[in-house]
């Protein structure tokens, strides 16, 4: 009971600071008030009454705690009803002369009963347990702790933040070491406390059965749950409802695949940081004027994804409701949350990241490997740890997050160190490919390019020897008169709702990409409604170190064309990457374009089944590793191959993947992980990192090591055959398909894949 009454008078002190000014709180000594005036009026006055009379209710009923402490909390209470009372009566315009000195002197009141309490605290009898204990403990087990109570830290800090006085913290030592042993972590519990307290971060929730995840085909639930207000919110809602026959057929299809096994519900909160308010949500305002649609089809399938396949799902869309769902204690953010996480997963993005570290305080720290980040274009290892990073010169605005980098989740399937999320595009039915083959048009091309400005310069030859071949089409926004920058020639028919585009593409034969926007959705449903997508070379390859967009995004990833995808996993006939700086080049692509007949096509990963098997896995299955083998020989050469495999003899150790899909490779020097398994047929597979970096590895792939070493570095393990040096990694966070070096040939854990579906080994399902 006695804790309560800091929440109280501290409210007050922090409502003071947080008025602009108008009213301070300073501490001295062990008094929390000292307070100057400034006379206040009209409208803001009336704002200032309104917040203090909502105080004052507060403290009335926490001071009714204390009416058996002392004689003066009867009083005060009294004054400060009689002021509560005389606040709600004041006309508009009320000058509140007196007022503040009022307010301090019955804060100095319930200062000066403050110390009385902690004296209370500290010398009093505690009935059945003797003299309460407020010293600070010395425990090895917990070295932080002096250090902690310290004046240097907690004692300077715990009003600089309502979190503090929230949690009882009220400027004793007492109070101190309450908060840090039983809502933080840096103090052992101590114990003359009554261990029945609310749950803290301490607190091992007791387990809820498991609950199974069953397949839903009814989307009302969640289109209600994407809520309205914004136009980026109706965009996705009518995304979601066009495909929803498309979700409901794929639901059937993996149910059936699965055989109904047993799947886990999971607790979910997605939190779509980028629409918030708190971001500036520069998205929304765009939709209906050209803007990049992209993230938000990427969130609509995510949203639809998780509820399909039947998991416990909430949505956020402002800091308000992420605060309201992870129970964060009112303040600034410097405080761990009031429970343990409410959360199996957690969907965000780099602007959410962001608002939870402002926001959940240490226990985004203690929760972090329950968060997956959508990230468009991938965040490499040595850009993710932020020690490394700093030192070595890969710092910059979006990574340094310390996660494991398979919990970045990207748009494609660029970046193996990265889980690939992806997203969908429309499935047609043997019909509709038939229709669209025989109503092509062959001389019509559609450009992509929504925006006025992507037509701006240097467009003018390639659109010249286009137009000599076929009719020109675009669909770039405008207001009320027609873009200048968009060639007389083009026949423009605005920014086009989504069914009328579709039915665009289906009649043309090209769709001509101008190099820019990277890696968005379009391409893809162009090549689904049966045109040929053409797209410039770059020569050199745009990465952060010589391209503008690029710069400071946490990857070095070097990107050959406007859609990388496209050109390196579909490819001819219905992807034709060329330079457009060449015109006989150019000229001669649209003319074998002409002769070409293509059907339809979209790879497996992204119909609505190939996307609901992914996040299905990685949700099932993502994380799990551990256990023992049995001891022999981990290696064994694989027929007709240069790889080694795992030894079918050794009792292999949890994975996943499993190790069944593991292919031990060495690169050439200079060569990543990602182009070594590319090169033989594979993909890299970050998780197998782990079991490769030892000495059995390297002795199974016959390496000479006069010198074996332990390092943190990006590229290890790895090894010099000029030097016969070779190197294991120490920090698991930096194991990188990604990384290479002139001096070094590295250790690459590949795995083989399903067809049509990158993300998955063949036995991952």
């Amino acid at each position: 009971m006695i804790f309560v009454v800091g929440i109280g008078f501290f409210s007050l002190c922090f409502l003071m600071t947080s008025l602009g000014g108008q009213f301070s709180a300073k501490r001295l000594g062990d008094s929390p008030f000292t307070i100057r005036t400034e006379v206040l009026g009209g409208m803001e006055s009336r704002g200032v009454l309104r917040k203090i009379s909502d105080m004052l209710e507060v403290i009335l009923k926490r001071m009714d705690s204390l009416s058996k402490l002392d004689n003066t909390s009867t009083t005060d209470a009294r004054r400060l009803d009689e002021l509560s009372s005389a606040i709600n009566r004041s006309p508009p315009g009320f000058q509140p002369a007196g007022l503040v000195e009022r307010i301090q002197a019955i804060a100095q009141n319930v200062s000066n009963m403050a110390i009385r309490v902690e004296q209370i605290l500290q010398n009093s009898v505690v009935q059945g347990r003797g003299t309460v204990q407020c010293e600070v403990p010395r425990d090895p087990h917990y070295p932080e702790c002096p250090g902690k109570v310290d004046v240097s830290w907690m004692r300077a800090r715990w009003t600089s933040d309502p979190c503090y006085a929230f949690y009882g913290v009220d400027g004793s030592d007492c109070s101190f070491l309450i908060y840090l042993s039983e809502v933080e972590w840096f103090c052992p519990p101590l114990a003359w406390r009554n261990h029945s307290s609310p749950p803290t971060q301490h607190t091992q929730p007791a387990k809820a059965p498991k609950r199974q995840a069953a397949f839903r085909t009814d989307l009302t639930v969640l289109l209600d749950q994407v809520g309205t207000g914004k136009e980026s919110l109706s965009f996705m809602k009518r995304r979601i409802r066009r495909l929803a026959q498309q979700w409901a057929t794929a639901a059937n299809r993996l149910d059936a695949k699965l055989e109904q096994r047993w799947r886990d519900q999971k607790k979910i909160l997605v939190h779509v940081g980028f629409l918030t308010e708190e971001s500036g949500d520069v998205f929304s305002p765009k939709v209906l004027k050209g803007g990049p649609l992209g993230e938000m089809v990427q969130w609509a399938d995510i949203l639809t994804a998780l509820h399909v396949l039947g998991h416990n799902m909430k949505i956020s869309m402002s800091v308000k409701e992420l605060q309201g769902f992870l129970g964060v204690p009112p303040g600034r953010g410097s405080c761990p949350l009031t429970g343990p996480l409410p959360f199996d997963l957690i969907y965000t993005d780099y602007h959410g990241l962001q608002q939870m570290k402002q926001h959940m305080g240490l226990s985004l720290k203690k929760h972090k490997c329950h968060i997956r980040v959508i990230d468009t274009f991938g965040t490499e290892p040595a850009y993710n740890h932020e020690e490394y990073a700093t030192l070595h010169g890969y710092r910059t605005n979006w990574g340094y997050w310390n996660l494991n980098a398979r919990q970045y989740m990207t748009m494609f399937p660029h970046t193996p160190d990265n889980s690939f999320m992806g997203f969908v595009s429309e499935e047609l039915n043997e019909t509709e490919k038939r229709s669209i083959q025989q109503n092509k048009v062959n001389n019509m091309a559609v450009v992509y390019g929504k925006e006025a400005s992507m037509w701006k310069q240097g467009k003018e030859g390639f659109l010249q020897i286009l137009h000599r071949y076929m009719e020109v089409h675009g669909t770039v926004y405008y207001e009320t008169q027609r873009p200048p920058e968009v060639p007389a020639f083009v026949k423009n028919h605005g920014l086009l709702p989504q069914h009328e585009l579709q039915q665009l593409l289906r009649k043309a034969k090209l769709f001509i990409g101008f190099g820019f926007p990277y890696e968005g959705p379009a391409p893809l449903e162009a090549i689904a409604n049966g045109c040929i997508f053409l797209q410039p070379k770059f020569h050199p390859p745009h990465s952060s170190l010589n391209h503008e967009f690029f710069r400071g995004k946490p990857t070095s990833r070097e990107v050959s064309s406007q859609h990388p995808y496209a050109e390196q996993y579909i490819g001819k006939p219905h992807v034709m990457t060329v330079d457009y700086n060449n015109s006989l080049e150019f000229d001669t692509a649209i003319r074998e374009i002409m002769r070409t007949k293509v059907k339809p096509y979209l790879p497996y990963e992204y119909t609505c089944e190939g996307m609901l098997e992914r996040v299905h896995a990685y949700i099932q299955h993502q994380g799990s590793a551990g256990g023992s083998r049995t001891p022999g020989p981990l290696f064994v050469p694989l027929p007709n191959s240069t790889a080694l495999g795992w030894s079918s003899s050794v009792t292999a150790p949890t994975a996943w993947p499993p190790l069944s899909s593991l292919r031990l490779l060495v690169s050439q020097e200079d060569q990543s992980c990602v182009e070594a398994c590319q090169s033989a047929g594979f993909v890299c597979e970050p998780a197998h990192f782990r079991i490769i970096n030892n000495k059995e590895a390297l002795r199974g792939l016959e390496v000479q090591c006069d010198v074996m070493d332990s390092e943190i570095n990006h590229v290890l393990p790895a090894f010099s055959v000029v030097r016969q040096e070779c190197g294991l990694q120490r920090e698991p966070l930096l194991f990188s398909c990604a990384g290479h070096s002139p001096k070094y040939r590295r250790l690459c854990p590949c795995r083989d894949f399903r067809r049509g579906q990158v993300a998955l080994c063949r036995d991952c399902l």
